[in-house]
């Protein structure tokens, strides 16, 4: 005769495992998440469009330009990009994630580093993202990728470090070197965005895709930026 009791019982105690890793399963991705959108809002009002004119053949009206992105690493409006996403540009405007429209000017570049320096005029007071230290990298690591590709406003995705120390080749012919790898989706118009730790800290310029692949792209090291934006400074 079958004991109700005891098979109730023995159902319920084996039972338990599955709800506790399930359980355990939902605290994870609710941390994940939780990272992801806290990046999102505390670093996502310091991302800008960079949208670029040039001058026609006769020099008079603005011709067609390009768009990418940038980050604001001061509150009087320094802002940070890549070199060639401002390479011959006579005009630049700045929009961020409230749709504020801000002139810029370009005050340096390095196009070794593919890294330039932008400052947008009379405003004060903006939203900022602070440089971290790329050396503390690990291989893993989540990050979070903020910028406008093909023109999609303040776009966010997220991977991992994938590589360290990768090199590359900058539109110059030098080379690149601790460029960060990651698996974060990027696209056309990410370049100059930020790639961001957990942290909410600003770990490298997205700065280059392989064309065809899938999950291989590229950042400039954010302690190579704290270099070539202290002799842009100076």
């Amino acid at each position: 005769m079958l004991d109700v009791t005891n098979a109730a019982s023995f159902d319920s105690d084996e039972a338990q495992p599955h709800l506790e890793g399930a359980a355990q399963d939902a605290a994870l991705l609710d941390a994940y998440s939780h990272a992801v959108t806290s990046v999102a809002d505390r670093v996502g009002p310091a991302v800008v469009r960079v949208e670029t004119r040039k001058k026609d053949r006769q020099g008079k009206a603005p011709g067609r330009g390009g768009v990418g992105s940038g980050v604001i690493i001061a509150p009087d409006g320094l802002v940070l990009t890549n070199s060639h996403v401002v390479e011959g540009a006579r005009e630049l405007r700045l929009t961020d994630s409230e749709g504020r429209v801000m002139e810029a000017r370009l005050l340096g570049e390095d196009a070794d580093t593919d890294l330039a320096l932008l400052r947008a005029d009379a405003v004060r007071n903006l939203p900022t993202a602070p440089l971290g230290d790329s050396k503390a990298l690990r291989r893993g690591q989540l990050v979070v990728a903020i910028g406008n590709p093909l023109g999609f406003e303040s776009t966010v995705t997220a991977g991992v470090v994938s590589a360290l120390g990768r090199s590359l080749r900058s539109q110059t012919g030098r080379l690149i070197e601790d460029v960060i790898q990651t698996d974060a989706a990027l696209n056309p118009g990410n370049s100059g965005g930020p790639l961001v730790t957990s942290h909410a800290e600003v770990i490298g310029i997205n700065t280059a895709i392989i064309m065809g692949a899938q999950g291989i792209c590229f950042a400039v090291a954010s302690n190579t930026a704290q270099t070539v934006l202290s002799e842009l400074i100076r």
